[in-house]
């Protein structure tokens, strides 16, 4: 955390902003209090970049969107029955709430609204202390009733009530918790680890798209690791990502670590490393994270042990693109999202026959074919899968991998690798064999297709002929 005089000049920075102080003056001018809330004070203290403006306020919905409406280019009110009213001043976005004192029937996460008098009040239903702090404006107060102050000072994040009873009124706060530890830095207080783990059960009542947005904001940030692993000490995971604690129980002495759990956590640890030299100032990949923590997830159905006593994970690459996409997919991902991580993990193994011996042109445009639009996706998380401690195998396995981009460049420039097509087209191939539309043409284009990806450029006289040999045998077979 900053110096107290850097934290208190950033507050106050925040709170003669343009947008702050017009909203404050025109709040206090009609007679209403008005307070910055939550996000916006904690990174303000901490010396974090302010992104959002969320203000509370005794003023009811009705009052809020008369003040804010002659100020706005727009309004919105959506979240009227909630208290919220959502503006655009100045081109920036802004929600102002008005004081809560909600209750919750310990059923469903939804809360029955009931409006507060004070802001001390609105405070304490909040989810931890380091949110629970709130800066008065114009006159720029601090307000701090659960000492989230000191808590920031600390690191440490705790409920502002009793943890079983915050989380027991909104269970998705345990996995907030497991996210602001990984988004921050901080550590969990030791009471509220134990009613995450105490109550875990009832985040069963959290709807799979609420889950799901918290495991993205997790993931995205920079150092998700220390949530994941948080969700897994408390069994949180258990219920969110099973197939993550479950890696605990095998063994890979192929990556030389404890158990495929830690070499998972490695391995998003180092694509994001990679993200990062690779693609400076770009957003988060989730889609990339994804598909290195679960790249492995097919090993526990696949592991078999081998005379000797060895342990082999065959297949594990198909078995875990199908997992995942089960997974996903129950957390309520987008289509784009479950297929590109499917195709990632079932892919991530390819690479390492190319350092068995040298691949051909054509292995080489298979490659970039069966990858598609995730080829940088690959890229990365294949090289993060190398996670050995032998600093010799490592080097051979990243030089191997460098030749593979460099010969994946070549024949890009050589041939345009990404608009690869056969040579004739499904229209031409139905005209010289005779075909309706059908599987048959399906097959000669897959025919051509790999004699494009085989030889390279055949020309139309040549495809033309090839073609014509081919429909003859497969003829001839009947």
């Amino acid at each position: 955390m900053q110096s107290v005089a850097d934290s208190l000049s950033r507050l106050r920075t925040l709170a003669e902003s343009p947008v702050v102080s017009k909203l404050a003056q025109a709040f206090q001018a009609a007679g209403f209090e008005l307070a910055l809330v939550g996000g916006p004070v904690r990174d303000a203290l901490l010396g974090r970049p302010v992104h959002d403006l969320d203000f509370a306020s005794n003023a009811r919905p009705d009052d809020i969107l008369k003040i804010v409406a002659p100020l706005a280019e727009a309004t919105w009110d959506v979240g009227r029955a909630f208290g919220t009213i959502a503006a655009r001043v100045d081109r920036e976005t802004v929600e102002i709430t008005t004081y809560r004192a909600d209750s919750y029937d310990g059923e469903t996460r939804k809360p029955v609204v009931e409006f507060g008098d004070t802001l001390e009040a609105d405070l304490v239903r909040r989810d931890f202390t380091v949110n629970a702090l709130a800066l008065r404006v114009p006159e720029i107060k601090l307000v701090d009733p659960s000492g989230g102050v000191e808590d920031l000072m600390g690191r440490l994040l705790r409920t502002p009530v009793d943890a079983a009873v915050s989380f027991g009124d909104d269970p998705l706060r345990m996995l907030r918790a497991a996210r602001f530890a990984a988004q921050l830095g901080f550590e969990v207080a030791a009471e509220t680890m134990d009613a995450m783990s105490g109550m875990r059960e009832t985040l069963k009542i959290v709807s799979a798209e609420r889950i799901r947005d918290e495991l993205v904001k997790m993931l995205a940030s920079d150092t998700p690791r220390p949530g994941l692993e948080l969700m897994v000490h408390t069994g949180l995971a258990e219920l969110v990502l099973p197939e993550l604690p479950a890696l605990q129980l095998q063994i890979d002495a192929e990556h030389r670590h404890k158990d495929v759990y830690e070499h998972s956590l490695t391995v998003l640890d180092q694509a994001i490393g990679y993200e990062h030299s690779r693609h400076p100032g770009a957003a988060p990949d989730v889609t990339l994270r994804l598909a290195a923590l679960l790249h492995d997830i097919g090993k526990p159905a696949t592991r078999k042990l081998e005379p000797g006593g060895a342990v082999s994970f065959y297949n594990h690459d198909l078995v875990g693109a199908r997992l995942a996409r089960k997974r996903l997919r129950a957390l309520r991902f987008d289509n784009d999202t479950v297929d590109a991580v499917a195709r990632l993990i079932e892919l991530h193994l390819r690479f390492f026959g190319y350092t068995d011996g040298e691949w051909t042109d054509s292995a080489v445009r298979r490659y970039v074919r069966d990858a598609g639009d995730q080829l940088e996706r690959l890229h990365i998380l294949t090289r993060s899968d190398v996670t050995t401690r032998n600093r010799r195998k490592a080097d051979r396995l990243g030089f191997a991998y460098d030749d593979l981009e460099a010969r994946i460049a070549q024949l890009k420039q050589q041939e345009e690798i990404d608009a690869i097509r056969p040579d004739l087209n499904g229209d031409e191939v139905m005209s010289l064999l005779g075909l309706r539309p059908g599987p048959d043409v399906g097959r000669a284009m897959k025919f051509l297709m790999e004699l494009r990806l085989d030889e390279g450029p055949l020309g139309a006289e040549e495809a033309t002929a090839r073609l014509a040999a081919w429909w003859a045998e497969q003829q001839a077979q009947g």
